[in-house]
């Protein structure tokens, strides 16, 4: 049975979460499609995950409530930035 780490589960999933909605929620035309703000989510929410742990915020290995803010807080700016770098294109 493979075992996954639960913190990087979680940093992964609130990206999902955060990212799919988002996409669509914010203002102005959505050329923002779906899958590549699940892509954006996915891709800031580990490097948050992984910048809280490097703080000492939790771990990879573990959950920790501060580690996933700033997981969570890096996808809803990452995905804003993309969306908002797509409508300027």
């Amino acid at each position: 049975m493979i075992m996954l780490p639960l913190g990087l589960v979680s940093w992964l999933a609130m990206g999902l979460l955060v990212a799919i909605p988002a996409s669509r929620l914010l203002p102005g035309s959505p050329r923002l499609g779906a899958l590549p703000a699940a892509a954006v989510g996915l891709i800031a929410a580990a490097a948050g995950g992984l910048l809280a742990t490097v703080l000492g915020f939790g771990g990879l290995a573990s959950f920790d409530v501060r580690s996933l803010a700033v997981a969570t807080l890096m996808a809803i700016l990452a995905v804003t930035w993309a969306r908002t770098a797509s409508l300027a294109t």
